[in-house]
C-alpha cells in the first residue's frame, strides 16, 4: 500500500468515469490514467476546446462534455443529460485563493466551485452512481472554519486563503456525511475524500510568489501533477476501510509520498455540523438526496 502507483490500477474495462476539471493538472492525469486502465472517461470541463485538446493526448476511450461546477444551471444541465450507469464520479475541479467574486447564483466563487457545485453534482447524479464518488479536498481544510450563519461571506470580511480553507472543509464534511447516509441506506456506493498533498499545478499560477517557490527551491519537496493524482486514483479504485475515508500522501505532514489512508481534521468529522451543513446547502440549492440509489 505504501508504494502504490498508477501502475497498480486494476483493469477498468467496461466502467465509466466522470472527472471534473479534467483539462489540466491533477484532473487531466486522473482522466489519463483511468482511460489507460480501460475506463470510458468523460472529461467534464468549462472550456470545450481545452477539454478536447486534453482528450487528444489521452490513450483510451474519452468524451468531452461542458460543465461549469460553479454554475448550478450548468450542473443541472449536465446531470439531466446523463443516461445510464456511472461507476466513478471524481469531483476534482476547484479554484484556490482568488479575489472575492460572486457567481451567477450569488455564491462566493470558491464556495461555489469547491463545495456548492460538487454537492449539487454528486446529489443529482447519485441515482446513476454504482461505485464511488471521490471528492478532492486539501490539507487546507484543517485551517477551515464552519460559519453556517454567513457561509457566503455576505457580512464578514473576505480573506482569499481563509475562504479556500473553509470551502475545502465544507466539501470534506459533505463527502463524509454522504458516505454515512449511503451506508445507512444500505447502498454499496462509497463517498471518499482524497487530497494531493502539496502539488505543483496551475491551480496557484495566479499567485506568482507562491508559484515561484513551488516551482523553484521547494520543487523537490512537493508533488507534481502525476504524483498528486495518486490519492484520487487510489480512492477511486482500491479497497478502503468502512466509514468516512480520507486518502492522501504517506510522507511527513502528508505533503508528498505514495497514497495511504489518513485522518481528516476533527472539524471535518463532526457529524452534527455535517448534518446541519447538508440541510442548509439543500435549502440554498433546492437540491436534496434522491430516493433512488444503488
Amino acid at each position: 500500500m505504501s508504494k502504490w502507483t498508477a501502475a497498480d490500477l486494476p483493469d477498468l474495462s467496461g466502467r465509466t468515469a466522470v472527472v471534473t476539471g479534467a483539462s489540466s493538472g491533477i484532473g487531466l492525469v486522473t482522466a489519463r490514467e483511468l482511460a489507460s486502465a480501460g475506463a470510458r472517461v468523460v472529461l467534464a470541463v468549462r472550456n470545450l476546446d481545452k477539454g478536447r485538446k486534453a482528450a487528444s493526448g489521452i490513450t483510451g476511450q474519452t468524451e468531452v462534455r461542458q460543465l461549469d461546477v460553479s454554475d448550478l444551471t450548468s450542473v443541472r444541465a449536465f446531470a439531466e443529460s446523463w443516461t445510464g450507469p456511472l461507476d466513478l464520479l471524481i469531483n476534482n475541479a476547484g479554484i484556490m485563493q482568488v479575489p472575492l467574486a460572486r457567481t451567477a447564483d450569488g455564491f462566493e466563487s470558491q464556495l461555489a466551485t469547491n463545495y456548492i457545485g460538487p454537492f449539487a453534482l454528486s446529489t443529482l447524479l447519485l441515482p446513476h452512481v454504482t461505485d464511488r464518488i471521490v471528492s478532492v479536498s486539501s490539507q487546507a481544510h484543517y485551517r477551515g472554519h464552519v460559519d453556517l450563519e454567513d457561509m457566503n461571506y455576505t457580512s464578514r470580511s473576505y480573506r482569499a486563503l481563509a475562504a479556500y480553507a473553509d470551502s475545502k472543509l465544507y466539501e470534506t464534511l459533505f463527502a463524509f456525511e454522504l458516505d454515512r447516509r449511503l451506508a445507512d441506506a444500505g447502498s454499496q456506493v462509497r463517498s471518499v475524500v482524497a487530497h494531493p498533498g502539496l502539488a505543483v499545478t496551475n491551480l496557484i499560477s495566479h499567485r506568482p510568489v507562491i508559484s515561484g517557490l513551488l516551482f523553484g527551491v521547494m520543487r523537490p519537496l512537493v508533488n507534481d501533477a502525476d504524483e498528486g493524482a495518486l490519492p484520487t486514483l487510489f480512492a477511486a479504485t482500491q479497497n478502503i476501510p468502512e466509514g468516512p475515508c480520507y486518502i492522501g500522501p504517506s510522507g511527513p505532514a502528508a505533503v508528498k509520498g505514495h497514497p495511504k489512508v489518513g485522518t481528516a481534521s476533527r472539524a471535518a468529522r463532526d457529524t452534527d455540523i455535517a448534518r446541519q451543513l447538508w440541510d442548509l446547502t439543500s435549502r440554498l440549492t433546492d437540491i436534496d438526496a434522491p430516493n433512488k440509489i444503488h
